[in-house]
């Protein structure tokens, strides 16, 4: 099967997501990154802003955590334990 393209979230955008804005997640057993979109550069700040504000609205059951939604560098075939998370460039959204 061809690679196929991620595109950025953002409303009738057709760019490609060049960042993944996730938060990582745990239930004491099993943990992930929780993704709140996938974002091209025009939008990035935008899609940060929504996903930080959706994430104060989660609520967690006794024994999960969940880390402050970050900004990660997406890249095909690469899974979410090695992407590089871009803390430089959250502080600047």
């Amino acid at each position: 099967m061809p690679p196929y393209q991620v595109l950025c979230y953002g409303h009738d955008c057709k760019n490609p997501a060049v960042y993944k804005i996730a938060a990582r997640w745990s239930d004491g057993v099993v943990g992930e990154l929780k993704t709140y979109g996938l974002a091209c550069e025009q939008h990035l700040r935008e899609l940060f802003q929504h996903a930080c504000a959706k994430q104060k609205m989660c609520r967690l059951t006794a024994g999960e955590t969940l880390e402050p939604a970050g900004i990660y560098h997406l890249q095909r075939g690469q899974r979410d334990q090695t992407l590089e998370r871009l803390t430089e460039l959250e502080r600047q959204v």
